[in-house]
């Protein structure tokens, strides 16, 4: 039986991914590094900001890297003011309230730019769960962030559904033994399901993912 909906944050709750290259570009542009769709893509989606760094800057120490990624951050959670839920996402979120099937946030990001998402977007109260990058020693694609939201949650694996939109944090979610979605807010249906999707949706009003919803809450 259904009884618990993890989700991803960027590029799941909400298309942020254009805000984060924005983010990138101000950072890394003095360092003469170029931010674009395929950098993007193939370096930073999905990926901790500690491998990023690493690998956009490696020629500089652990100590700038970290320093970087907090600049990056700010400047994302400056430009980052005016973003919606991903088309569906309040109304599954009712419906998983009204039956009690409870919420998690499972995201590479740090804690306050999961607060400060959640509250751009009004959905803070929806997640009385939320796994960052902050509060687990290995980062998705490593299965440990979900494991904990499993755990915080009180459910098993086969009692949950997770929901991602990056290579890494699907191979997290199908580690730890979830049935997961592959949004498709970022890349195709074949990079998705290359990775291990189950079922690839463009947003939360997909009829494949209410066929899934009724059918394991039934269950």
């Amino acid at each position: 039986m259904l009884k618990a909906l993890i989700f991803d944050m960027d590029g799941t709750l909400v298309h942020s991914d254009p805000v984060h290259l924005r983010a990138f570009a101000e950072v890394l542009s003095p360092e003469g590094v170029t931010i674009d769709e395929h950098v993007y893509r193939s370096t930073i989606i999905g990926r901790t900001n500690e491998s990023i760094f690493a690998t956009l800057l490696p020629h500089r120490s652990v100590e700038d890297h970290v320093a970087f990624a907090d600049e990056k951050e700010a400047a994302f959670r400056r430009l980052a003011l005016d973003l919606k839920p991903l088309d569906g996402l309040v109304e599954l979120l009712d419906w998983a309230d009204e039956r009690g099937i409870g919420t998690a946030l499972v995201t590479n990001a740090p804690r306050l730019n999961a607060e400060h998402m959640l509250d751009v977007l009004g959905i803070t109260k929806r997640f009385p769960i939320q796994v960052t990058i902050d509060q687990v020693e290995r980062g998705k694609p490593d299965p440990l962030p979900y494991l904990t939201a499993l755990e915080r949650l009180g459910v098993r694996a086969d009692e949950a559904i997770a929901f991602e939109d990056s290579p890494s944090g699907m191979k997290a979610a199908k580690a730890a033994g979830l049935f997961s979605f592959g949004m498709l807010t970022g890349l195709t249906a074949q990079d998705m399901r290359d990775v291990g999707a189950d079922v690839v949706i463009a947003d939360f009003h997909a009829s494949a993912l209410w066929n899934v919803l009724h059918s394991k809450a039934a269950a």
